[in-house]
């Protein structure tokens, strides 16, 4: 199926299609040859925002929509930012000062206490009009100190797994791919495609 990622985001749309690669799902990403549509993301879930992402795009352009929306949920903020995520330090977007908001914010707070976990959902529309195909993943780990590794985006560089003993940003690509809330999420999501 050829689908449309209602994203604007190179780092999240080169993740998603190796994802999707790795998984064998039968998707294929294709590049609208117009914008895409400015979608504000007014929901009060993750869910709610990924259903309205794909679906504007998938009326818009006519063709089906896969989006994402991560969440950021920290035990010791009462699961904040949680679906505020990505304009956590304010609406324009921006990693590095959504990172030290919550740094600052986690200041002083024990490395026990500084649990955390990644919450995403992907929605698939296929039909505006019909029922949108969910799946979620979830990966736990708790809040660095500060940032480290070079890779990945957002607060990868302070999302510590204690079972790789680093930052999610400090992985390999293919590492990170294999075991992050966006693969979870898409190999939920594949399992309910029809084959």
């Amino acid at each position: 199926m050829r689908v449309v990622l209602a994203s604007g985001n190179p780092h999240k749309r080169e993740e998603i299609a190796a994802i999707i690669q790795a998984l064998g799902l039968p998707l294929t990403l294709v590049t609208p040859g117009v914008p895409l549509p400015d979608v504000v993301e007014d929901g009060d879930t993750l869910a709610a925002n990924a259903i309205k992402k794909a679906r504007t795009v998938a009326l818009a352009l006519g063709l089906p929509a896969l989006a994402d929306d991560t969440g950021l949920e920290v035990d010791a903020l009462g699961g904040a930012p949680g679906h505020h995520a990505a304009r956590y330090a304010g609406p324009e977007q921006d990693a590095a000062k959504n990172v030290a908001k919550l740094l600052a914010a986690l200041r002083g707070v024990p490395a026990a206490q500084r649990t955390a976990r990644f919450r995403c959902v992907m929605a698939l529309v296929v039909d505006p009009r019909g029922e949108p195909l969910l799946g979620e993943g979830i990966v736990e780990g708790r809040i660095a100190e500060a940032p480290a590794g070079g890779g990945g985006f957002g607060y990868d560089p302070v999302f510590w797994l204690p079972e790789s003993s680093c930052t999610l940003a400090a992985l390999p690509q293919a590492e990170k791919n294999a075991l992050s809330h966006r693969y979870r999420a898409l190999a939920d999501l594949g399992r309910r495609l029809p084959r």
